[in-house]
């Protein structure tokens, strides 16, 4: 359930009170892909250290590896992986789109190649749900279509009627398996996506739509897959007076820490990216005074840590350059210091901003940090 708290503008604070803990929003969810974080932080660090309140993990690459069945032998996610916050699954509908290259959609679901071995997959709405019930996840997300930017009018106008159709096969088969005796989490929450490309019409048609549907939650899907940030902020902004104001919205696969500030300013609570982790692993950094490359020459001798602001176990414990060069050598420690950094850093950021919109100055906040943060040192 989730609880308004306080309001600056659009911008909203709040809390959400799941079966496996209570998260305070605006929040960002860490992307545990395959049940971790890639470069070797797991769970531990993040309750620890990290200040992570929820992870988020993928049902298209758990389904193939080790398979959401050995998952749930093995008592579900929360256990296999050992969080006891909350986890998010995504549908796997992404993934499908993303990174089969043959696949067919029709009106029961889609029928793809795996990535990995080629073999043929089936995956609809029930059986995106099956999977997400065996994985037992705080928050599973509906089965949608992915789709592409730019796309016909037409098409996507069909394509956001069959969401909603799969959406409401979602919510059917998700209460079935629900009131199963053997199910693992049978308070498993449920939310839909928002889809409609960069059509403002369609996008606002279909958040409508699915708004009446009455669901646990409410993503807008379908952005930051190559659309300008000014593109993406407009769809927002049609789509978000159309959200349930009771309800908790999650933008898909966002963003930047400009990014998610834009975005919590226009009403948005819950965020993922992988761009914390990928960009860490690579040597990139995110500070207070902007984005630093620790790659460059200049880091060789540097004795300071990141970031001189932040309290992570890489910035306590490391200096600039012995980062740097761990990082040069591939060795694992390196990107698991920039990773944890990264982690904590955006976690850091969601804090700042709740205490931001707590004190009424959140606004004050977005003019004064958002052309330090996008800045390349």
């Amino acid at each position: 359930m989730y609880t308004l708290l306080k309001q600056e503008g659009k911008a909203r604070l709040g809390k959400f009170d799941t079966v496996h803990g209570q998260v305070q929003t605006p929040a960002f969810m860490n992307v545990g892909t395959a049940a971790a974080i890639k470069g070797g932080v797991g769970s531990i660090d993040l309750a620890n250290d990290l200040n992570c309140q929820v992870e988020l993990c993928n049902t298209y690459h758990l389904h193939l590896r080790p398979g959401d069945d050995v998952v749930r032998d093995l008592g579900g996610l929360h256990k296999f992986m050992n969080w006891k916050g909350p986890i998010l699954t995504d549908s796997g509908g992404f993934q499908v789109f993303s990174l089969a290259k043959l696949r067919k959609i029709a009106e029961k679901g889609v029928t793809f190649r795996s990535h990995i071995d080629g073999r043929e997959i089936f995956m609809g709405p029930e059986e995106s749900m099956r999977i997400q019930s065996n994985l037992a996840s705080t928050i599973a997300m509906a089965f949608d279509e992915c789709i592409e930017n730019p796309a016909e009018h037409g098409y996507v106008e069909k394509s956001i009627a069959r969401t909603t159709r799969w959406l409401v096969r979602c919510k059917e088969e998700m209460a079935r398996l629900s009131a199963l005796p053997d199910t693992i989490n049978p308070r498993q929450l449920l939310f839909g996506i928002n889809q409609g490309s960069t059509y403002e019409d369609l996008r606002i048609k279909h958040m409508q739509e699915i708004a009446q549907l009455d669901l646990d939650g409410y993503a807008i899907g379908g952005l930051a897959v190559g659309e300008s940030a000014e593109e993406m902020y407009r769809i927002i902004d049609a789509v978000e007076p159309h959200m349930p104001a009771d309800k908790i919205r999650y933008l898909m696969g966002v963003g930047t820490p400009v990014n998610i500030i834009e975005a919590v300013w226009r009403g948005v609570d819950l965020f993922d990216c992988v761009m914390p982790s990928r960009n860490g692993r690579h040597g990139t950094v995110f500070t207070w005074e902007g984005v630093r490359l620790l790659g460059n020459a200049e880091y060789k001798r540097d004795d300071r840590p990141i970031d001189q602001n932040c309290g992570c176990p890489a910035c306590k414990n490391h200096s600039r350059g012995y980062i740097r060069h761990l990082l040069n050598y591939h060795e694992m420690l390196g990107y698991r210091l920039a990773v944890q950094h990264n982690l904590y850093f955006y976690n850091e950021l969601m804090t700042k901003i709740r205490e931001e919109i707590t004190a009424g100055s959140f606004e004050d906040f977005r003019a004064r940090m958002t052309p330090i943060l996008d800045k390349r040192l």
